[in-house]
This record gives C-alpha cells, sequence and structure tokens, in this order.
C-alpha cells in the first residue's frame, strides 16, 4: 500500500483507465523446439497490458494476479529464437498453457558472431561510424538487419547519426566514455556467446534503463541467471580483421544452491589481415556469478578483460592509390623478417561490475549497480625530431632532427618532383616512383642507422618510437526502478553517477638503439621549446614520460522518469531526464610556449542539461500500426572537445555552448502473413556543437603576423547539421521456407550553418580568430547517405540456410576542411585580398568530392546437426563477391588552406596535398564451426 500511495503521489496524471482484474493464474513452460530443453529467461507478455514475466531455469512462467478479462494476445520473445503470438481467453479460472514450443533463429545467432567479431576493429576508430551498436541483435527489423550485417563494412550510419548520440550499457551500467561519448567495443571484444542477451530500444523509443539518444539504446544482460546451461565451443576462420578466433563457454544454469555461474574465453589473431601490415592480438575473459537469495533478492558479478593490439592502417592519397593499390598500409616495414607496424593500438581495460536486484513486490522492480574500470589505451608512433643540445655563451641551440619516415610521405613521392611548373624533376620523380613501387614500405633498419651515427657523435636518438597513452579510472554507480502502476501504466527510471580520473601522458617505447631522447620541441627556440620548465633539456629513457603528461578529471550525476501507457488501440509514453557533468583538467607539466597557463588546475567546466521525449502508436488494426516520436535535450560538450589544447595547457574552449538536439519520426508498420516491415521518415537537427581539430597549415593569412605556417588546433563552434530522410524495411514470404527482402535509406545530411572557426598554437601567442566558415549546405561526411537493398533467403526444415543480397551505395561525401572556407582563403600574407581572385575558380576549389556509387554483393548461410544431446553447426560468409572498390571515407589536406596555394596545387596534374582516402576491403570471407552441449 505504501507503494501505491507513493506511485499516487508522484504520478498523479498516469493513474487512469484500469481494467477490470481477477486473482486467478495464467501459466506455461517454455522449450526449446530442437534440443527440447526449457529456455530461461524468456520474455512473456500479455498484449496491450504492462503486465510481463519472465521463465525461470525450468522454463515456467506464471501471471499470479491482476489478469484482465477476456479474450488476450500472449507474446514470447527471447533473442535466438522467433517470436510467437497465440490468443488465450482469461476468466476467473486457473489457465495452464503446458509447453510452448520455441524455434530457434539460427541465422540470427550465428550472424551475431560474425557481426560483432568482424567489425568491432572498425567501431573503436575515431570517426564515429559505430553506430550499429544496437543493431547487433536487430533481425527482427528488417532495415536494421540490412544495416547491421550489409551495410555496415561500408561505414554507413542509420540517419547518419554518430555513435556519440546513441547509448551502450552493460547490466545498466553506461559504457560510453565520457572522453569523447562513443563507446569503445574493444573493452568486450570477443565475447559473442555472453552478449546475446540484449534490450534494443531503436530511436527514442523508451528502454528501462537510460533515457537513451536518437541512435538508439542497447542493454548487453550479462548476468550468470541469464544464460541457458549448457557450452560451446567454436573456432572461426576470416580474412579481414582477424584470420584466427577459437572461443569457449560454459553456463552453469541457476543450480539448486541459488547459485550460477558463466565462464567465456577467446583469443584472435592475425600475423596479417585484410589490410597489409595491420596485425592483430586479442584475448578475452568473462566471468559472471550469480547468487539468487530468494524470488526478492539476487546478487550478480560480472568481470571481464580484454586485452588487445593491432595495426592501424593508413589513409592514402590518389596518387599513392594508383601506385600501390587499396590494400597498401604505409605504417609498416619488415623488421627482422617480421612484420612491423609502427601505429598500434593498444586496449587494456578491465572492468568489475556489481549488479543487486530486488523485488520488493510483484509491482516492483529495483536494480543497483557500482562498476569500476580501470587500465591503459595507447596509440603508438614514431617521433622523427630527435636533437642534440648545443650550448654557447648567448644562447641555447637545439640541432638535429630526420626526415619523416612514413614511406608515403609527399617528399618521397613522383608529384613533390613534378611539384614545379617552370622546371619538374622527371628523372627525380620517375626514381621515386619506381622506389616507392619497389619497396614503398617502412624502413626500420635505417632508423637504428640513423641513431648510431648520432651516437658515434655523442649526440641523442633522432628516431624514437612512443605512444599516446591514457590511463583512465572510473567508478559509475546507479540505480533503476521499474513500477507496474496497473495493467496498463508502468513507471520507470534510473539515478546515475560517474567519476573518472585519467592521467594522459607520452611514453617512450623504443629507442631504436640509443640510450636516450632530448625531450624538447626542437622546432622552437630557446625556453619555449621546453616541455617541462621544472625539467629541462631532460633526456629520457624506454618508459619514461615525456612530450605532454597532464590529468582530466570528469565527474557526472543524472537520472530520468519515464512513463508508458498500453491499451487496445494506443501505446505511448513519456520521458524526462536532467544531469549535471563537471570537467577539469591538472597539468604536470609547465610548457616552455604557455608558462603560466599548463602546470596545476584548471579552472572547473560545468554544465547542466536536460531533456524530454514522447511517442504514440496507433493501432489501426493488428497488424497495421502507425507510430511517431519525438525528442528534444541539450548535450554537453564532451571532454575531448572542451580544452583547446589539453596537452600544452588549461585554455578553455571560447564560446562552449550545450548541443541543443531536436529528433522527430514518423512511420508506418505492417505484420501481415504476406507482408512485413515497416517504412519510417525521419528529421533531426544538431545545434551548437563543437569540434577541436589538430593539423599542420600552410598558407595562414599574415596581416602583419610572422608566422604562416604552423601546427595548429582549429576550434570550431556553433555547428548545426540537419539530418533527414526516409528508412524502410520490408519481407515478403513467398513459401513457408523463402523469404524475398529489400531495404534501404534515403537520407540528406548537411551542415546546417556556418560555424565560427578560430585557430592556437604553439607558433604563435594570440588566437587567431578566423570568422566564420562557409559549411551551410555542404553534406556531412561519414558513410553513404544512400543506401538499398535487395535479397532473399532460404531456411530448409532440416536445419540449414542460404540468403544472398545486393547493396546499392551512393552520396558519400569527403569531410571538407572548414579553414579554407574561412576568410583567410581569400587573403594574402599581407592581410589583404589576393589580387588573381575568382569567385568562379574559387567555387570550384571548394566544391565538396562525392565518391562514386558501388554495389556490394553478399552471400551467407549455415548449417546445423543434433547429435543426441548435442549440436554441431556451420556459418560461412562471403561480402564483396565482386571485389568491387570502393571509398569508405576520406579527408580533405588542410595544408593549403588559401586560394593562392590551392590553385596552383589542384592544377596539377597529381596534387601534392590531395585529399586521403580509406578504402573498403574487397572479397573477404568468413567460417565458423562450433559444438554445442
Amino acid at each position: 500500500m505504501k507503494i501505491f500511495s507513493f506511485g499516487r503521489i508522484l504520478f498523479p496524471l498516469i493513474l487512469f483507465s484500469v481494467s477490470a482484474a481477477f486473482s486467478q493464474s495464467l501459466s506455461g513452460v517454455v522449450i526449446d523446439k530442437v534440443s527440447g530443453k526449457p529456455i530461461y529467461g524468456v520474455s512473456v507478455r500479455l498484449s496491450n497490458t504492462t503486465l510481463e514475466e519472465f521463465t525461470d531455469p525450468g522454463g515456467i512462467f506464471v501471471f499470479s494476479e491482476s489478469l484482465p478479462q477476456g479474450e488476450q494476445i500472449l507474446t514470447l520473445s527471447k533473442n535466438g529464437f522467433f517470436d510467437k503470438h497465440f490468443p488465450v481467453k482469461i476468466f476467473s479460472e486457473d489457465i495452464d498453457l503446458g509447453e510452448i514450443v520455441l524455434k530457434p533463429n539460427l541465422p540470427e545467432m550465428q550472424r551475431q558472431t560474425e557481426i560483432i567479431s568482424l567489425a568491432d576493429h572498425e567501431l573503436d576508430e575515431d570517426g564515429g561510424f559505430a553506430n550499429i551498436s544496437g543493431l547487433l541483435q536487430a533481425s527482427k527489423d528488417v532495415f536494421l538487419n540490412a544495416a547491421a550485417f550489409d551495410f555496415s563494412p561500408t561505414f554507413f550510419r542509420p540517419r547518419g547519426y554518430d555513435s556519440e548520440y546513441g547509448k551502450v550499457l552493460i547490466n545498466g551500467v553506461e559504457m560510453n566514455k565520457i572522453f569523447n561519448g562513443r563507446p569503445l567495443w574493444s573493452n568486450w571484444g570477443g565475447l559473442n556467446d555472453v552478449q546475446r542477451n540484449q534490450e534494443f530500444s531503436n530511436s527514442t523509443t523508451p528502454s528501462d534503463v537510460s533515457f537513451g539518444g536518437p541512435a538508439g539504446t542497447t542493454n548487453i544482460i550479462m548476468r550468470a541467471t541469464k544464460y541457458q546451461n549448457g557450452g560451446k565451443f567454436s573456432y572461426a576462420m576470416a580474412n579481414r580483421s582477424y584470420s584466427g578466433r577459437a572461443m569457449g563457454s560454459y553456463h552453469s544454469g541457476l543450480l539448486p544452491s541459488g547459485w550460477a555461474y558463466s565462464l567465456s574465453l577467446s583469443r584472435r589473431y592475425a600475423k596479417q589481415s585484410y589490410v597489409e601490415g595491420s596485425i592483430y592480438d586479442a584475448n578475452s575473459f568473462f566471468v559472471s556469478v550469480e547468487k539468487k537469495f530468494n524470488d526478492s533478492h539476487s546478487l550478480n558479478f560480472t568481470g571481464f578483460y580484454t586485452p588487445n593490439e593491432r595495426g592501424k592502417n593508413s589513409p592514402n592519397t590518389q596518387e599513392v592509390y594508383e601506385l600501390k593499390g587499396h590494400r597498401y598500409n604505409s605504417y609498416w616495414g619488415w623488421q627482422d623478417g617480421e612484420i612491423r607496424n609502427s601505429r598500434i593500438k593498444v586496449v587494456e581495460e578491465p572492468v568489475l561490475m556489481l549488479n543487486y536486484y530486488w523485488d520488493p513486490s510483484e509491482d516492483l522492480e529495483i536494480s543497483s549497480s557500482v562498476a569500476y574500470q580501470f587500465g591503459k589505451t595507447g596509440n603508438s608512433r614514431i617521433d622523427y625530431g630527435g636533437s642534440r643540445l648545443y650550448e654557447t655563451d648567448s644562447q641555447t641551440i637545439f640541432m638535429g632532427g630526420g626526415s619523416n619516415p612514413d614511406p608515403a610521405y609527399y617528399q618521397n613521392l613522383p608529384s613533390y618532383y613534378l611539384r614545379s611548373e617552370n622546371s619538374p624533376d622527371f628523372r627525380g620523380a620517375y626514381l621515386a616512383k619506381q622506389d616507392f613501387r619497389d619497396n614503398g614500405q617502412l624502413n626500420w633498419e635505417e632508423l637504428y642507422l640513423a641513431n648510431e651515427a648520432a651516437a658515434t657523435i655523442g649526440g641523442n636518438a633522432i628516431y624514437a618510437l612512443y605512444e599516446d597513452r591514457t590511463d583512465d579510472r572510473q567508478l559509475t554507480a546507479g540505480s533503476n526502478f521499474r513500477y507496474t502502476v496497473s495493467s496498463h501504466v508502468v513507471v520507470s527510471g534510473a539515478l546515475n553517477f560517474r567519476q573518472l580520473k585519467s592521467e594522459n601522458f607520452a611514453s617512450v617505447l623504443d629507442l631504436f638503439g640509443a640510450a636516450s631522447f632530448l625531450d624538447v620541441d626542437s622546432f622552437s627556440e630557446g625556453i619555449q621549446a621546453q616541455n617541462d620548465l621544472q625539467n629541462q633539456n631532460k633526456l629520457v629513457a624506454e618508459n619514461d614520460i615525456f612530450k605532454y603528461h597532464y590529468g582530466l578529471n570528469a565527474t557526472n550525476g543524472g537520472g530520468f522518469l519515464q512513463a508508458e501507457f498500453r491499451y487496445n488501440k494506443i501505446e505511448a509514453y513519456m520521458a524526462g531526464q536532467g544531469s549535471a557533468i563537471s570537467y577539469q583538467r591538472t597539468g604536470y607539466f609547465q610548457n616552455g610556449n604557455f608558462p603560466d597557463n599548463s602546470l596545476g588546475e584548471s579552472d572547473p567546466v560545468n554544465f547542466g542539461d536536460y531533456g524530454a521525449k514522447a511517442g504514440l502508436t496507433y493501432k489501426i488494426t493488428g497488424r497495421h500500426y502507425l507510430t511517431t516520436n519525438l525528442a528534444g535535450f541539450t548535450k554537453p560538450p564532451t571532454l575531448r572537445n572542451s580544452f583547446s589544447n589539453a596537452r600544452q595547457n588549461n585554455d578553455v574552449v571560447i564560446g562552449l555552448n550545450n548541443e541543443k538536439i531536436f529528433t522527430a519520426d514518423a512511420g508506418y508498420t505492417i505484420r501481415a502473413p504476406f507482408l512485413t516491415g515497416r517504412i519510417t521518415g525521419f528529421y533531426g537537427t544538431f545545434d551548437d556543437a563543437t569540434e577541436v581539430s589538430f593539423y599542420y597549415a600552410d598558407g595562414l593569412a599574415g596581416s602583419g603576423r610572422e608566422v604562416t605556417n604552423a601546427f595548429v588546433q582549429e576550434i570550431m563552434t556553433g555547428i548545426d547539421k540537419r539530418h533527414i530522410g526516409l528508412e524502410f524495411g520490408f519481407e515478403i514470404p513467398l513459401t513457408s521456407t523463402l523469404k524475398l527482402r529489400t531495404a534501404g535509406s534515403v537520407g540528406d545530411y548537411i551542415f546546417n550553418s556556418d560555424p565560427e572557426v578560430y585557430l592556437t598554437s604553439d607558433d604563435f601567442t594570440e588566437v587567431r580568430h578566423m570568422g566564420k566558415a562557409a559549411l551551410k549546405d555542404y553534406r556531412l561526411s561519414g558513410g553513404p547517405q544512400q543506401a538499398v537493398q535487395a535479397g532473399f533467403e532460404y531456411r530448409d526444415p532440416d536445419y540449414w540456410w542460404i540468403s544472398a543480397s545486393a547493396n546499392f551505395f551512393s552520396k558519400t561525401f569527403i569531410d571538407v576542411a572548414p579553414l579554407p572556407r574561412t576568410r583567410n582563403f581569400k587573403t594574402d600574407v599581407d592581410g589583404f585580398p589576393f589580387v588573381d581572385y575568382d569567385e568562379i575558380i574559387a567555387q570550384s576549389l571548394l566544391r565538396q568530392e562525392e565518391f562514386e556509387s558501388y554495389m556490394l554483393v553478399n552471400i551467407v548461410g549455415g548449417k546445423s546437426w543434433k547429435l543426441k544431446n548435442r549440436f554441431v553447426g556451420f556459418f560461412g560468409s562471403l561480402n564483396n563477391i565482386l571485389d568491387s572498390t570502393y571509398k569508405t571515407g576520406g579527408y580533405e589536406q588542410s595544408r593549403n588552406v588559401n586560394y593562392a596555394l590551392l590553385k596552383a596545387d589542384m592544377e596539377r596534374e597529381q596534387p601534392v596535398f590531395g585529399s586521403k582516402y580509406w578504402f573498403g576491403p574487397g572479397t573477404t570471407y568468413y567460417a565458423h564451426v562450433y559444438y554445442r552441449f
């Protein structure tokens, strides 16, 4: 009664229209059609009500009270099985439905294994392409199924939304990184067999664990009691991100003692994957233990550790592609007969999680959690600026430094020798072309020889391999509740808290035979060259910290409240959320360029945000639905985009604001025997975003200043974006075994404003305000904006299946450089406009590149066999069987930022600073066999 009174006080507007109910029971037992075993964790719902139960380890479910009278529809669903719907008539007496059989959805289960395994190396990249977060189990929706399994290799993003606009949770604990807002899939990669229990909310539809975001919400449930008793071993071979993977798992199920445990181990590896030199080495460990004290109390511990490293692949210019092909990677070379990649990403971040589940009554469920994540990420690269200290009576001089060892560096390519219109060096270009074709890989031996030569004359290392390192410690705590007010109304909500302490620094990995490296900025002079004024001219050895060292702290707290309503004709929801976040930087080095603004704590940066969303489903009939969703909320800038140059100083981005987001969608869904699917129109605006970028720029307007080229931090504020489009997916069953499918998305994603741009750099002391960048109506980059699929699937009653699809992609655009679209583009070094500036030519130079359209044809299939009480299965796929070559993305280089430089470069037969591209893989395969017991 106290709980009910609390609900009446807190939610007076939603307690209405409670149907007549009786205290009879409805029960049954759910079993697997193939194995005959009971299925644990099946969701059993009475349609048009909020009533839901889950099967226990014996497959049993029981509704014991508050059942609406009359004919109802019972819906059973569990990931990896086909949904089942059938009518039941409820009167005053108890009803026992007996055994209810669910048929395994083998294609869904097998394809999940492929997509999680093969995509995780791409999901972690900084481009934000990883917007398939919830699509890994989305095969019940035809469009989302296509987006996850067939569109994702092209970096397609549903609705064009970045992955930071979706939420990924594990056991109700948010996993999106505070630093950039995106999930780091490497943190749980290789745990496929324990990731199958997922709850996905598309778009802004309701979730019990999070307010969510425009790109949807995924909650991966990794509780020991949620896994069906049994084990599995599998082995896979592929040629995309890894060449081999072994995986094993075992689940005890709920034991008579009330305990349950689950274990999983895997290893993935490749000496070289599809892209040359991209090594892969990953291990995964998972354990979950749960104690069920009684029907009301349960405590679960989950821990996983997935250390992994992989070699990155380089973006390449068109010139490099024409010389070496689309599999070329400039980051690696041979050393002692082994492939060695200079750009290795390492992720080692264990996660420990404790969840407490309490059901005070049949109407109220409460879960509380605390999680701790710690460890490191590192990204290696070669420093070629090593120098030697010379001191005279009047000054200190740093001499030395080497050339960029990247074999695809612009000075190593033929175009560099042909850059002069009046005196092209044809001989040099020919020799460069031959050398690049014949060799073209990183020469590790030269780095050792250069350091050895420097040592013979008393110098320090010229070259060093180091990593940009981040050591994070994050504590997360929260509590969720779900309260069934009546058979038609449910209220849910959560409170959460996160605290991050992040240490960031550069660390020496390899000095290539040298004893020490001088920790100064050799491109600066005097006191400004010192990376740490408190330890001037420091010599560092392997594993020492150098270049920069700072901490980032973030504290975030908030919550949401949500109400859902379900009736015969209408389902609706509404929700609100609010939170606050605070950032602070602490400098551990006193930088010579910023002596007064680098050491110690910055001022705190504080933001509060809020949001609301609502949605409605109108059921024209039981097979035809109209849906709409609306959401409006603010989003604080990420930690990454809050400090303009965190490596060197405490400066906060000027004009930093909350991002304002509005999204809406409306659609029609059909669930008929002859046709299943939906069509949805969507609209979204994202205003006042901030973005910080780093690059080297040539041709900065002088206006009396001496510096016209510099390594700069480019800060854009007031970025507005607009997403509008249509997505659809339909499935036509021609027979009981053969289905035709079509899916697609037609979008228009653009910049909707001219954002403000300013530059900072250690090459000039003042902030350079560049004015507005004319980006309005330019297309957003990040995968194709139009994608269409046609295909079929055949499922034989003897448990084998095959499907094929043709997928057509278009409207993929390059990422444009903002600085050439500011007033700097028209301005010469003297601060005045170029005399020969031609507006028509300028428009041509700044026209956004659109990539060519392309088609990918994919075939997948599988088969399973029952051997007594054991199962053996096979799954295989061939992607891009026509071996199409296509660009998945790219960006304009920002070296030529004014009219004269860009015009001269683009008029060359082969530009020196042409755009850089990533290419999709050609034909790839995946083969997977498993034994389940």
